[in-house]
């Protein structure tokens, strides 16, 4: 692996409207979310501008490894669809 590349690896994608979950930053503290208002890439990767539901406000945002992508669009048959159930 390069040097120069990003510690989140290359699986990392979202897209307008999806909400980014982060990890408390230690045992007991709470996390935070936020939807993803913008992108920088095309393509999807990071970085992205966040609104977080803590405080309104809109941050550039590069996720770590306590961050995951909750897809909130997906469609029927895609990988963690449960059969097209409502969520």
């Amino acid at each position: 692996m390069s040097t120069f590349a990003p510690h989140y690896g290359p699986g990392v994608h979202a897209e307008v409207g999806d909400q980014i979950v982060v990890g408390g930053p230690s045992v007991g503290k709470p996390g935070r979310d936020g939807e993803v208002v913008a992108l920088h890439h095309p393509d999807g990767t990071p970085p992205y501008d966040v609104r977080w539901s803590d405080t309104g406000r809109t941050t550039v945002f590069f996720p770590g490894p306590d961050a995951h992508v909750r897809h909130l669009h997906e469609t029927p048959g895609q990988p963690g669809d449960a059969g097209g159930a409502a969520r």
